[in-house]
């Protein structure tokens, strides 16, 4: 039984802000962070364990030393680690983009496919992201667009507000846009094929990579599903379950899977056991398998993400 408070990578993408730093508590050296992995086993970025006689681990180096069972039966169907939890600060438009499912993203890239959620946790005033089509479209009509700069016209733009919700399957079409605070829950993939990147360059002074065949190949290019009923949560899918919860209340985490925490908000302390444990927004936790019931105090905010069973 353990609560792990969690220290994340970080990630200083050219279309990052300084929000997360400036508000969210988090430490950095630069001007401009984009992204914090806040739960994370991925190569590309692990988190780390913070505090402790583990402090300094990263999370895969934690559960090799303990043993997959912290991570819960409902995962040892995955290979490996199902997930990665974040922050992102978008100061500046991402690039449009495309994540491959399970299968293209196994057979081409030797990695999960990504299927996604996004929690708005702060939105400027006429603040949007898009999410798929129009209209459905031919891979001719989605090509030429590319080609003409032209391919904006017909994506579905989406205004957003604090508190939206958003699933993203993989081959959606989409970007975050500028001006937009997110928590991501994502299948633990760093797979994303660049459609269209505003005529940006990269830190080398040249164009950043597209992958324009790759995308049109996986990308659905029918209308987006306008709403999915995932119960009483916030989103339940075959890789990931998350729900919203505002303290004080508890959380309880059985033989089935580990628990991820998120504070989004406020600041109070996450109780277990004995273990008592100060936090404030911004925090990341990790809880493992069969630890019971925490206890969440204060004014706190968090998402709270599982591995279920569908």
């Amino acid at each position: 039984m353990a609560i792990l408070k969690l220290r994340p990578t970080c990630k200083d993408y050219i279309w990052g802000g300084d929000r997360l730093i400036k508000e969210f508590n988090k430490e950095f050296d630069g001007e401009r962070l984009a992204e914090t992995w806040e739960l994370s086993c991925h190569p590309d970025g692990p988190s780390y364990i913070a505090e402790g006689k583990d402090a300094g681990l990263t999370l895969p180096q934690y559960i090799e030393k303990y043993g997959r069972r912290i991570l819960g039966a409902n995962c040892q169907i995955f290979q490996e680690f199902p997930i990665i939890a974040k922050f992102i600060d978008a100061r500046d438009d991402l690039s449009i983009q495309v994540h491959p499912n399970n299968m293209d993203a196994m057979e081409k890239e030797n990695q999960y496919g990504k299927s996604e959620m996004w929690y708005i946790l702060n939105a400027e005033p006429g603040a949007y992201l898009y999410y798929g089509f129009t209209h459905p479209i031919s891979k001719e009509e989605y090509r030429r667009r590319i080609q003409e700069n032209t391919l904006e016209e017909v994506l579905n733009a989406v205004p957003v507000k604090k508190g939206d919700l958003f699933y993203i399957p993989a081959g959606t079409v989409h970007a975050i846009c500028k001006g937009i605070v997110i928590a991501e829950i994502q299948q633990n993939s760093n797979v994303t094929y660049r459609v269209y990147d505003h005529g940006r360059v990269g830190p080398d002074g040249k164009p950043r990579h597209l992958h324009i065949d790759q995308a049109i190949e996986v990308s659905k290019l029918e209308l987006p599903c306008g709403h999915y009923n995932f119960g009483s949560h916030l989103v339940r899918c075959p890789y990931f379950t998350v729900d919203c919860y505002n303290a004080p209340c508890q959380i309880d985490t059985d033989e089935e899977s580990f628990t991820s925490v998120l504070v989004l908000d406020g600041a109070g302390t996450i109780s277990c056991g004995d273990e008592v444990i100060r936090c404030r927004k911004g925090d990341s936790f990790f809880i493992t398998a069969s630890s019971g019931k925490s206890y969440l105090s204060g004014n706190l905010q968090v998402l709270s993400t599982r591995i279920g069973t569908i």
